[in-house]
Parts: C-alpha cells; structure tokens; sequence
C-alpha cells in the first residue's frame, strides 16, 4: 500500500521534523510513505471573506496538482467524520481488500480547504471538532497511520 500525505506549509520547527521523522522510518515497515509538502499561500493577518478564499483556491489548486489519479484521497476536515483508532485501521484495511493500493490524505493550510479539494475527496475525516496547527496534524495523522497498520496485523501497541 502506498501513502501520500499532501500537505500545505513547511515544518520549521526541529521537533516537528524529528516527530515525522520517527513515524516516516516505522511507517516504512508497513507501507511505503510519500510526503508532499506544498507552499502555503502568503496571507495578511486580517482579511475580507474574499481573500480567504483566493488563497484557498490557490492552495487548493496545487493540491489538486499533487494528488495523483489512482488514490483514494481522505481529506482531513472538522466538518468530517470522527473515527476510533480502530475505525481508521477498518477503513485502512477495507480500502486494500478492495483493491485500492493508494490512499492520499489531505491537510490543507491555515485556512482550511477549498471547495475544490473537498469536492474531490473520498472520504472527510475528523480527528476533532478543534482546530490544530497543520504541523501538528501532520504529526498526529501519521501516529494514527502508524497505529492502524499495528492493529491491522495485530501487533501490540499502547492503548
């Protein structure tokens, strides 16, 4: 199984990057892991309503970009759909059992996602009605990754 995590923004922070770093190399037992990192689009600190959503849209196009046409893309959105760990790792295997060799998963920038990408998914997932930094989404989506892929093959792992 292939996973793409296509994401808006660059880590800065060394712990971040340390973080991706671990769950990339214990991922890579298990499936074989692609990151693409976007540009954020430059945005003021106060915008008009239309604004926001140009840089959504100029986001959004180069996600649209970066996805390739054989995935099954899950976009992450608060709007989504909430999962156990289980759940994830169900829908994980589920996916490979149909013959989807491919799952991309979305983290849009600051802003959210546009219309455009949302409109493409598969599938909306929620880890939370909150909002979280992308830098740490990135982070807790591959954990959960990671995670699934244990329960999958009934490895032991923390609860």
């Amino acid at each position: 199984m292939k996973i793409s995590i296509v994401c808006v923004g660059k880590l800065k922070e060394k712990y971040w990057t340390m973080a991706v770093d671990e769950y990339s190399k214990r991922l890579g037992k298990y499936v074989k892991l692609e990151i693409i990192e976007l540009p954020d689009e430059k945005a003021p600190e106060s915008m008009s309503a239309a604004q926001e959503e140009q840089v959504k849209t100029k986001e959004g196009e180069r996600i649209l970009k970066a996805i390739k046409d054989d995935a099954y893309v899950i976009t992450l959105e608060i709007e989504g759909k909430q999962l156990t760990s289980v759940e994830l790792a169900e829908l994980v295997e589920e996916k490979k059992l149909r013959g989807i060799s491919h799952i991309a998963f979305v983290i849009g920038g600051s802003l959210g996602l546009s219309d455009e990408v949302i409109k493409k998914a598969d599938y909306h997932l929620s880890f939370s009605k909150m909002t979280f930094p992308h830098q740490l989404m990135r982070v807790v989506l591959l954990e959960q990754i990671y995670r699934a892929e244990r329960i999958n093959k009934n490895e032991p792992y923390h609860k």
